[in-house]
């Protein structure tokens, strides 16, 4: 895979917070939104610094950092879920950095605390339901909601081995401990209308087709149907609804996309600036609006009308982000143990 120039534009006249800007910033992404490329044309406005950028699948381009080791060019790995995040971080990949503005505007539970990976945006793992069939907050409230045998028949998610579902497992256990967590798998599994598959957009479709009454996944991805001038898509987003469980106990899951800078980056001064570009407003209202996912910078207001549509809620914010990657391989073999294929 050959590095790619996003863009040539600025100058190294252009200053960041009162110093001259490096020439550039080699970036690895395991995120696959080219909705991004404003983003770091933004970066390259604001300071001069050209990014040159590798995109690869999420744990491809880890390994990739992996296989590189001292040699490698890159200076800041960014990526989606925590828990792939954690992998890298587990891997010595990263390298802690010391800035004010993101201990400052990233809140403590969304990054690691030696300050080693930082979390950049957020995607809460909500319950889709049939408007027609299900009354959210009165016919269910909870996650733990999803186990009752009321469901059997009417559940459809991801697999098991899904990231975004080994995230929210391991966010229970955290939360309930290791048995009431498989108590919950279980009794999810045996409620299944179909066996696991598909992604996230699939389950949304799948509640639309009156397949199940229920489905498990992120926010943006019905915000995309929301928002996509596809007639059959705005169809399928009239039926589904998003509902936010845990509002009046825990709060609901958060996951994040984030990174952080490598140990071996060639350009580390461009590397702090650029996370630290990441928590600025223009980039994270561009993360909301960019690619319908929320901001973690509490300040910045929420300008997506879809997004905006889908309500405000509580967070749980009790569990550190680092939990769902510590937690991973015990929600595998929990998974593994219920039948969640």
């Amino acid at each position: 895979m050959r590095f790619t120039t996003l863009t040539a534009l600025g100058s190294l006249a252009v200053l960041w917070a009162g110093a001259a800007a490096a020439a550039e910033l080699n970036l690895y992404s395991g995120r696959h939104y080219q909705t991004d490329q404003a983003l770091y044309d933004g970066f390259t406005k604001a300071t001069g610094i050209k990014v040159n950028m590798v995109e690869g699948k999420e744990d491809d381009i880890i390994e990739r950092v992996k296989r590189e080791g001292a040699a490698s060019p890159a200076d800041v790995l960014i990526t989606v879920d925590a828990g792939r995040i954690w992998r890298a971080d587990a891997a010595g990949l990263f390298a802690p950095v010391k800035s004010k503005v993101l201990e400052e505007r990233i809140p403590a539970e969304l990054r690691q605390a030696d300050g080693r990976w930082f979390g950049f945006s957020t995607r809460a793992r909500v319950i889709y339901f049939d408007k027609a069939k299900v009354k959210p907050g009165v016919d269910i409230k909870t996650y733990q909601d999803l186990a009752d045998p009321k469901w059997k028949g009417q559940i459809c998610v991801r697999s098991g081995t899904n990231m975004y579902n080994l995230s929210l497992l391991s966010a229970l256990i955290g939360l309930m401990g290791e048995e009431k967590a498989e108590a919950w798998a279980k009794g999810v599994a045996a409620n299944m209308a179909r066996p696991p598959q598909g992604g996230d957009t699939d389950q949304i479709k799948a509640v639309a087709a009156g397949q199940c009454s229920i489905g498990i996944g992120n926010t943006y991805y019905l915000v995309r149907l929301m928002r996509s001038e596809k007639p059959a898509d705005l169809e399928v987003a009239s039926k589904v609804g998003a509902f936010f469980p845990n509002q009046e106990t825990t709060g609901t899951h958060v996951n994040v996309a984030g990174g952080g800078m490598l140990k071996n980056a060639p350009n580390k001064d461009a590397a702090v600036k650029f996370l630290e570009y990441l928590a600025s407003d223009t980039a994270q209202k561009y993360f909301a609006d960019g690619n319908n996912e929320y901001a973690v910078v509490k300040s910045v207001k929420l300008d997506n009308p879809a997004l905006v549509t889908l309500g405000s809620f509580k967070a749980d914010t009790t569990t550190n982000i680092e939990t769902l990657g510590k937690n991973q391989p015990l929600a595998q073999k929990i998974f593994e143990r219920v039948g969640w294929k």
